[in-house]
C-alpha cells in the first residue's frame, strides 16, 4: 500500500471511487438521484480548490499503480486543532483486506503530524457498517450533525477519540500469514525513517508478540538487531536502536 497526497489529475478517479463506494454500500438508504447529487456536491467543480486548501488532507492509496482509496479530511477550530475525518471510501473491489484500517492509521497518523489534538470521525446514521467500523476501530459516538445532500438533510453522527496518543488508542487488524492469522495492534507503534512499524500479535488477546508490521509497505518482513534496531527487508523502512550503541561510545 503506497500512501500519498492527491493531486489534481486524481480527481476523476477520485469521483469514480466515491459513487461506486457510496451506489454499493448506501443504496439501502440513499436514492440513486441523491448520490448523483452528493457526488457533484462534494466531488464537482470546487474540489480542485479544495485539494490545494492548506487546512484540507486528501489521501489517496495505490496498489500496483492504481488508485483504490482515499480519505478526505480537514483541519478546523482554533488553531486548526481538530482534526476531521469527513470520508474514507474504498473501491469495492478492494475491500476485504483490512485497507480500510491501514488507511484510518495512516489518516489520523497525518492529522496528527499536522497538529491536530483532537480527532473526529463522520459517518451518515443511517449506515450501520460505517458506524460499526468506526466503534470497531476504538471511537465513540459523541454526538449528532446534519448535512445537506442535494435538497435534502440527513444526519451524520460524530466519532472522537478521546484521549489522543498512542498507548491510549488500539485496533487491531487481522492478516492472514502462511495460512496464520496475525494480529497488528495500529496502537503501539514505533517510529521509523518512512513510516510507523506496529506491533503485530499471535492472537487477539496480545499475550505473545509475532513480530514487526512495517506501516510503510505493509510488510512483516523484517529484522531487529541486539541493539533493537529494525529493518524492512522489502522497502528499507528502519527503526533506530533503542540504546547505546558501544560501537559509536
Amino acid at each position: 500500500m503506497e500512501l500519498r497526497e492527491a493531486t489534481t489529475d486524481d480527481v476523476e478517479t477520485i469521483r469514480d471511487i466515491a459513487a461506486n463506494s457510496l451506489n454499493s454500500t448506501y443504496t439501502d438508504f440513499l436514492d440513486a438521484d441523491v448520490i448523483d447529487d452528493a457526488i457533484e456536491q462534494w466531488y464537482g467543480e470546487g474540489f480542485d480548490e479544495e485539494l490545494r486548501s492548506d487546512h484540507s488532507l486528501v489521501l489517496v492509496v495505490e496498489e500496483d499503480d492504481e488508485v483504490v482509496a482515499f480519505s478526505q479530511s480537514d483541519l478546523v477550530g482554533q488553531q486548526h486543532g481538530t482534526g476531521r475525518i469527513l470520508w474514507l471510501h474504498v473501491a469495492p473491489d478492494a475491500r476485504g483486506s483490512g485497507l480500510g484500517v491501514r488507511l484510518l492509521v495512516r489518516t489520523r497518523e497525518r492529522l496528527l503530524d499536522e497538529g491536530a489534538d483532537q480527532i473526529q470521525c463522520f459517518v451518515l446514521a443511517d449506515n450501520e457498517r460505517g458506524n460499526e467500523f468506526y466503534a470497531e476501530q476504538g471511537f465513540e459516538q459523541a454526538g449528532q450533525r446534519e448535512v445537506e445532500i442535494g435538497e435534502e438533510t440527513y444526519t451524520e453522527n460524530v466519532y472522537v477519540e478521546q484521549e489522543i496518543g498512542d498507548e491510549e488508542w488500539a485496533t487491531l487488524d487481522e492478516l492472514e500469514v502462511d495460512g496464520e492469522t496475525i494480529y497488528v495492534n495500529y496502537g503501539e507503534a514505533t517510529r521509523g525513517s518512512q513510516s510507523p512499524f506496529y506491533v503485530a500479535y499471535e492472537s487477539q488477546e496480545r499475550d505473545s508478540q509475532y513480530g514487526w508490521f512495517c506501516g510503510n509497505c505493509d510488510s512483516l518482513e523484517n529484522a531487529m538487531d541486539a541493539m533493537g534496531r529494525i529493518e524492512c527487508n522489502v522497502c528499507g523502512n528502519r527503526r533506530k536502536a533503542t540504546r547505546w550503541d558501544a560501537s559509536y561510545l
